[in-house]
């Protein structure tokens, strides 16, 4: 799911590229897309765009005479520039904005259609898309702090509730956790005052280096390849890969369609956390420090 930088680089990359354009044509493949039964689609034909905002992991087009397109991608939602007066045609293909030199085509990979365009009408009715989490960019370390402790939560569900703070995901959540050193699994209640304080340094630094990163590159190239998955991350979809500050293997905990991956030498004192699947499976043989995992793992004689 594109999370704050990637939202912000698809802001630049669209204003760049459609901003302040007419809308010329709309070609709605998918209805599912389309959850607001009023106003029509093509209210917005005709309309510039004038602005583009984020409201958490929403992007909203904001067209003339306050007419508002929420799209709210998901996890594989996503907009690509095609040539001018491309249909909608693959299977992917959800919805084609035709503007005078280019279309923007709104993609869905996968069998579950999720993403979502909602048309509102009005800026005052805007809130109610907003999940209301706190900007953490625009935060002091107070409002924070009081925010996270607001509930108990394990770190890594307080840090992607949209409700507590705005655009982090499974992704950065996983970086910010390891640049703080702290388990995902701790829970809010029990961190330290100077926890919390590392928590919001590591926040802050995280998504401020990755927003610059993908605003670069977005000021010069449409943003084609939005993914979860980058490189340069330290822990988050590297299952497995030596972790860049200790190369103890990250390791992962998998639920649901989510991963949590974390480094257990510089976040859990050594320890290996559960996984709900496998650690079930395994019981007793399920290692439970980095010492009993290493022990494990193949020499390069047994290969």
């Amino acid at each position: 799911m594109p999370e704050l930088p990637d939202v912000l680089a698809y802001l630049t990359a669209l204003k760049r590229t459609v901003g302040d354009q007419p809308l010329e044509g709309a070609q709605l493949r998918s209805a599912f897309l389309v959850r607001s039964p009023t106003p029509p689609l093509e209210s917005a034909v005709g309309r510039r765009v004038v602005e583009f905002r984020r409201l958490g992991k929403r992007i909203v087009w904001c067209m003339e005479d306050d007419l508002f397109l929420v799209f709210h991608l998901m996890i594989a939602g996503r907009f690509h520039l095609k040539k001018p007066g491309q249909r909608p045609t693959r299977k992917i293909d959800l919805l084609a904005l035709h503007f005078g030199d280019v279309t923007v085509m709104v993609t869905e990979a996968g069998s579950k259609k999720r993403a979502s365009l909602h048309l509102v009408e009005q800026e005052a009715e805007l809130a109610a898309h907003d999940p209301g989490g706190l900007e953490v960019l625009e935060a002091n370390l107070a409002t924070f702090a009081q925010v996270l402790r607001e509930h108990n939560h394990t770190l890594k569900r307080a840090l992607t509730d949209p409700r507590l703070f705005s655009g982090i995901g499974n992704a950065y959540s996983d970086e910010i956790l390891h640049a703080a050193g702290l388990s995902p699994v701790k829970w809010t209640s029990r961190l330290s005052d100077e926890e919390v304080a590392r928590l919001y340094e590591s926040t802050q630094e995280t998504l401020r280096s990755w927003c610059e990163r993908l605003q670069t590159e977005a000021g010069t190239a449409f943003t084609e390849k939005v993914t979860a998955f980058r490189p340069d991350m330290a822990v988050h979809g590297r299952f497995g890969k030596p972790c860049p500050v200790c190369q103890t293997a990250v390791q992962e905990i998998a639920y649901a369609s989510n991963e949590t991956n974390y480094c257990p030498r510089c976040q859990t004192g050594g320890k290996v956390l559960a996984d709900r699947q496998l650690s079930r499976l395994l019981r007793d043989d399920w290692p439970k420090t980095i010492e009993e995992l290493e022990s494990r793992m193949p020499t390069a004689g047994d290969v």
